[in-house]
């Protein structure tokens, strides 16, 4: 009974998830963040992706259209760190083998490990997201059943030539800022012909 309550509990969760009918637009940033907008978004901000007006859902012509759906109401990130070993392996081949595309966002310096907490709620890693629910540790079965939930598919249906995003960091970098051009040395001045020209003032 404990069992069918959490999974409903669950399944309510995920479908509170879905995206607004009224947003032209999905942006998937560096950091991993989804958001919709009416605004055309800049090419810096990330991943930009036109949503149909009559459906409210985002369309990424790299997938095929049934997943195009589940991944565009229910997005998926992993987090993980860069000692996390064995679970982080089996978490990307549980989401290989799956089919699921996902975005990655690994932690590996200290501030990134100090904000884990904050943006997974628990030390556990690997950590995966799946629309608003997060799972914390890798556990096969209940990855299995929360993106079962959410409609993904058990066998993968990815095309044949499609790349996961590689990995970025838990904290999105800020670029360093540019070295100023170096200056020509001034020339010393000479004793007694600090004025060449001879004018005393």
């Amino acid at each position: 009974m404990r069992t069918s309550v959490s999974l409903a509990t669950l399944a309510a969760t995920l479908l509170l998830a879905a995206p607004s009918a009224h947003a032209l637009f999905k942006v998937v940033g560096p950091d991993g963040k989804v958001t919709y907008t009416d605004r055309v978004p800049n090419a810096n901000e990330g991943k930009v992706m036109p949503v149909d007006g009559s459906s409210g859902r985002a369309s990424d012509l790299a997938l095929p259209y049934a997943l195009r759906l589940v991944a565009t109401r229910f997005p998926v990130t992993l987090f993980t760190a860069s000692n996390c070993g064995e679970g982080c392996a089996l978490g990307r081949s549980l989401l290989a083998k799956r089919g699921v595309p996902y975005t990655e966002r690994v932690a590996e310096s200290d501030e990134e490990r100090e904000a884990w907490v904050r943006l997974v709620g628990g030390p556990e890693a690997p950590a995966l997201r799946v629309g608003e629910q997060t799972l914390r540790g890798y556990t096969a079965r209940a990855w299995d059943e929360t993106l079962d939930l959410a409609g993904y598919p058990r066998q993968s249906l990815l095309p044949a030539n499609y790349q996961t995003p590689p990995a970025v960091p838990m904290i999105a970098r800020q670029p360093a800022p540019p070295k100023a051009p170096p200056q020509a040395p001034t020339a010393p001045a000479v004793d007694g012909q600090s004025n060449p020209t001879g004018i005393r003032f």
